[in-house]
């Protein structure tokens, strides 16, 4: 009796769907509250130190704005009271927005293919945009993430300054420390992209070059320190691999 054999089909396994763009963005808005605990409180300073300053209200909304830095903007609500010549401004602008040029370089704008998005995503790579982004795994980045965690980030931070601009003119005495937000978010941020990379030698070449820059340039310590760092970096990375290739070329 004769029976008829067929070939047995074996089903591929199915790969897994992108996520949506609804879940990406829902994603990215999730990804931005860790930084959004310190930057809603320093846009809050910077909403009071407007007001103590004796400066307009609205130079609050515009500043976070026009330049969206938090640092920066801290630096010029002093320097504008101060009524500070327009050369000094720009140099101050240029020193402290200096490290922004480094950020490009893993920044994943590539993801980002709409024009007027990626512009978007350059004005708004910010220090905590990119530290968030820094510990998200290669696999889990994606434009729609990217662009709402940095849309959150930027509301957080104007959000932050209109309320200290309220809580300013409702308060009857100024209140000061408030800035250190700032000093202590970079530090929740650093150890955060330390746990996720567990990146020891990048912690003692950065910790270096702030040493050093604080003793040689006082007066431009962050502006040196991101210098020596990243020449820093590109030995060590050049090191790294010709100590790889000799590996290859011996095995």
């Amino acid at each position: 009796m004769r029976q008829d054999v067929s070939p047995r089909t074996t089903a591929a396994p199915a790969r897994p769907s992108a996520p949506e763009p609804r879940e990406q963005i829902a994603a990215g808005i999730r990804d931005s509250f860790s930084a959004g605990l310190g930057i809603f409180p320093l846009g809050i300073a910077l909403g009071l130190l407007v007001l103590q300053a004796g400066l307009p209200w609205w130079l609050t909304p515009a500043l976070s704005l026009a330049a969206f830095a938090g640092s920066l903007e801290l630096l010029l609500v002093g320097m504008t009271a101060a009524v500070t010549p327009l050369a000094a401004v720009a140099l101050t602008v240029f020193v402290v927005n200096f490290r922004h040029i480094f950020y490009a370089f893993s920044f994943p704008l590539h993801l980002v293919k709409h024009p007027v998005a990626k512009a978007y995503a350059v004005y708004a790579m910010i220090d905590e945009a990119y530290a968030v982004n820094a510990s998200l795994p290669e696999s889990e980045r994606s434009a729609p993430r990217l662009l709402a965690m940095q849309l959150a980030c930027e509301s957080y931070w104007v959000g932050g300054g209109l309320a200290g601009v309220a809580l300013g003119a409702a308060l009857p005495a100024p209140i000061k420390g408030l800035e250190f937000a700032l000093c202590s978010l970079f530090t929740v941020l650093t150890l955060d992209a330390f746990r996720s990379r567990q990146e020891i030698p990048s912690v003692l070449l950065a910790g270096a070059s702030a040493a050093v820059a604080l003793v040689v340039t006082p007066g431009l310590a962050m502006f040196t320190a991101l210098l020596l760092f990243v020449g820093l970096l590109l030995v060590r990375h050049a090191l790294t691999a010709r100590r790889s290739t000799g590996e290859t070329a011996d095995a």
